[in-house]
């Protein structure tokens, strides 16, 4: 199984890490070329405007919808989760727009407002999982097809849309590794 993790900014390498532990191969995306031959994305957090404007510069964009919407998983985390969505509240921002959801970005703060919390997520086990959320956006409304998977404060978190898969947090950042195997187990192994 090869993952490419789009390396353009953020904790790229620990989401490379993390999937290596889970047994996948991994392969650093930064150009078109580097998609070839993947099984699924990984797209991690940083900063969802210069992300996307990345993805242009580097003619990224099209690529990734193309295989996106050809079948290839997709797993985004934080600003990755804006990349997936089709709406941005206040935004005219363009994303990737392969998710059925809209989303706010910064939604609980900015950077000095980053925190931990233990998520109840019984799909994963029965031990809570717990979430790092760095100037974390969280999901305003989903269409039918999407599933909630996560929330805090009622606020919506965590969701999956078929082969698609998003998190508010940083899942990179801690060494539980469920969420990874949930998505190279569940949602990539559907696929190939």
């Amino acid at each position: 199984m090869l993952i490419g993790v789009l390396a353009l900014q953020g904790a790229f390498r620990e989401h490379q890490w993390s999937l290596e532990k889970c047994g996948a191969q991994t392969r650093q995306v930064r150009k078109p070329r580097e998609l070839d031959g993947l099984d699924a994305l990984v797209i991690p957090g940083g900063e969802s405007t210069t992300m996307g404007k990345l993805l242009k510069d580097f003619d990224l964009m099209e690529p990734i919808k193309k295989l996106a919407r050809a079948g290839m998983p997709v797993f985004g985390t934080c600003a990755g989760l804006i990349m997936l969505a089709k709406h941005i509240r206040n935004s005219t921002q363009e994303t990737l727009a392969l998710m059925d959801i809209e989303v706010e970005r910064n939604a609980f703060g900015r950077q000095v407002d980053s925190f931990e919390v233990d998520l109840h997520m019984p799909w994963l086990g029965k031990t809570p999982y717990r979430a790092v959320f760095i100037r974390a956006p969280y999901i305003t409304r989903v269409d039918n097809e999407v599933e909630v998977l996560a929330r805090f404060n009622e606020k919506i978190v965590c969701a999956r849309q078929g082969r698609f898969l998003v998190a508010a947090f940083h899942p990179e950042l801690t060494d539980d590794l469920r969420l990874h195997r949930f998505f190279l187990n569940k949602i990539v192994n559907e696929q190939i």
